[in-house]
């Protein structure tokens, strides 16, 4: 598990330096068109927040991953052994299910309304239930990634434990 975990992590993390530079050459491009040729580009704007959703969405995940995102750490600092791996796989336990009912399930709700309702984007042209899948997409790697830190956690907890067989000797 932990194997697969880290070769998507990597993939995720190659994918957010390629679209970090797409949105960057996009915008530039943008700002040329603007001020240098005075004719904009009809469809830089509208890429640039698709990119941005994207970017944001995705890079929550890979956050989830790297443990990068904000929290209120107050309580798992005062914790120490058993108490702290708890409260880890508890946090990830709901992250898994929010991840689940929101992202995934929620997110294709949204993906196949919006296909259904053949909903185009007016500048690029693309059926924007393209854009939303990465909702889904950010919710299954939200899992894993919980998933994996909850595995972690009890093998860390199963590790920590002292040995308590019974045998002969003692």
């Amino acid at each position: 598990m932990r194997k697969v975990t880290q070769t998507v992590s990597w993939i995720l993390a190659k994918m957010l330096i390629v679209l970090m530079a797409v949105i960057v050459l996009d915008v530039t491009w943008q700002v040329f068109t603007r001020l240098v040729l005075k004719n904009p580009s009809s469809f830089t704007e509208e890429l640039a927040g698709f990119l941005l959703i994207w970017i944001g969405v995705l890079g929550a995940a890979y956050a989830l991953h790297t443990r990068a995102h904000l929290g209120i750490d107050i309580l798992s600092h005062r914790l120490q052994g058993v108490g702290r791996d708890m409260l880890d796989a508890a946090v990830h336990i709901i992250v898994l299910l929010f991840a689940l009912a929101v992202m995934v399930a929620g997110g294709m709700r949204l993906v196949l309304l919006t296909l259904k309702l053949n909903q185009i984007s007016p500048a690029l042209g693309i059926k924007m239930g393209y854009v939303y899948t990465v909702l889904p997409l950010s919710g299954l790697l939200m899992m894993l990634f919980s998933l994996d830190a909850v595995i972690q956690a009890v093998r860390h907890r199963a590790a920590a434990a002292p040995d308590r067989r019974i045998s002969g000797l003692d």
